[in-house]
């Protein structure tokens, strides 16, 4: 049931995090590809895609962070495994906590600082895009950290269960 669950979820979270960056980084190209024709065909520039572009980046640095954990590719200073590799495990449960705890702060201090937006009800210069829309990628991404961290650990207790039972088995 828990298994079932974690897996849709999984898909659910791999599906947002695909095509919201998928569309964000096609959108920062495209004005950006506009602007690069504009500028050196017409001598004209456009003022709005380079803070579009901005806006992308802070997106998919933030969301890109979450979507990181799937594939385990955060990264890790793993000398000390190398040279000890019978702490591969503890470090990496270090690690893994680590991660968590930074996602406790980004939801945390992110809501804080969209409530912060959400008072203030600033507006990106340009496009005017309300700054709590940016800022609200800070609890989203490490919400979906979260998840993800849960999702990770669910599959290493499966798979730890069943190297288990297969070593006493033989």
């Amino acid at each position: 049931m828990v298994a079932k669950f974690l897996s849709a979820l999984d898909r659910i979270l791999s599906w947002f995090e695909d095509w919201t960056l998928y569309l964000t980084v096609m959108a920062a190209l495209l004005s950006l590809f506009a602007n690069v024709v504009l500028r050196y065909g017409f001598n004209y520039t456009l003022a709005w895609s380079e803070e579009l572009v901005r806006e992308v980046l802070i997106y998919t640095t933030f969301i890109g962070c979450a979507a990181s954990i799937k594939t385990r590719s955060l990264i890790k200073v793993d000398a000390l495994v190398q040279l000890v590799p019978k702490l591969k495990m503890p470090l990496t449960y270090f690690s893994d906590f680590s991660v968590l705890v930074f996602a406790l702060i980004m939801v945390v201090h992110g809501w804080k600082m969209m409530m912060l937006q959400v008072d203030s009800d600033q507006k990106t210069v340009i496009l005017e895009i309300p700054l709590v829309y940016i800022y609200a990628i800070l609890p989203l991404m490490g919400l979906i950290m979260i998840l993800r961290l849960i999702i990770l650990y669910h599959k290493d207790f499966i798979a730890m269960r069943s190297a288990a039972a297969v070593k006493s088995a033989s």
